[in-house]
């Protein structure tokens, strides 16, 4: 599968996928661009079945969690490269906010990377958000020590579906030339017209009672309540990890 065909997958079959194929796609995925060349993440694999219940809760148990052979939690990581500062006679200063934002961004590269390239061995993957809605659990889970934080996780196995592709806006809704162009009203039609024209996203419209898509999303998937909570949490687990007082 090439990036223009790629699709999230969901459902996969049993067939395993082997250590030696995982270690390859890791291995090249870590070419990703990377600060000072620190690469600043870990990747925690999960393939036991306890560990994937152990983790299903805090992806509020959405099924591929438990039904996919592998699932990968993507760590922004600090704490290696200051054990090593601290071995080597250099005073690290990393329990900050700045770092953390440079872990996470060495972290999303190297995640991109180890999707595309499974991708194209005919893999499917399945990026899961939640990730940072509930980290605290997946911090104790997974036993993450001071200065790393859970950033993406990643369902991964081969295939036993084939959905259709998300839609995406068009190029003129997310490309600038020179400096931001903001957009008028008309702008906004234009570039959403197609979204909220697709008949499953009018259904997403009847089904919630709503008058308009962009209510489906304030009022129903991604409301402030829900925001404001969730902000708060990952405050509070940055401080716990080390990279906020």
């Amino acid at each position: 599968m090439t990036i223009k065909e790629r699709k999230t997958i969901r459902k996969y079959k049993e067939d395993d996928v082997s250590p030696e194929l995982l270690d390859e796609l890791l291995t090249t995925a870590a070419r990703a661009a990377t600060m000072g060349n620190i690469q600043l993440y870990s990747a925690i694999v999960t393939r036991s079945e306890e560990g994937k219940a152990a983790l299903a809760p805090f992806h509020f148990n959405q099924p591929m969690v438990k039904g996919a052979p592998v699932v990968i939690t993507f760590c922004a990581d600090f704490n290696r490269f200051t054990e090593w500062c601290n071995q080597r006679q250099a005073t690290p200063g990393y329990d900050n906010f700045l770092s953390f934002i440079n872990a996470m961004s060495d972290t999303l590269l190297f995640t991109q990377n180890f999707c595309t390239l499974a991708e194209e061995v005919g893999l499917g993957t399945c990026y899961l958000g939640t990730t940072v809605y509930n980290p605290m659990g997946i911090i104790e889970t997974l036993r993450l020590p001071r200065l790393t934080f859970p950033v993406a996780t990643i369902t991964l196995g081969w295939p036993d579906e084939d959905p259709a592709q998300t839609d995406r806006l068009p190029l003129e809704g997310i490309a600038h030339s020179e400096y931001y162009h903001n957009y008028t009203d008309d702008d906004i039609d234009r570039i959403y017209s197609r979204k909220e024209s697709l008949p499953e996203n009018k259904t997403f419209v009847e089904i919630n009672d709503k008058l308009t898509l962009a209510q489906v999303f304030t009022d129903c998937r991604y409301t402030k309540k829900d925001n404001e909570a969730m902000s708060a949490g990952m405050i509070e687990a940055l401080k716990h990890q080390g990279f906020l007082e």
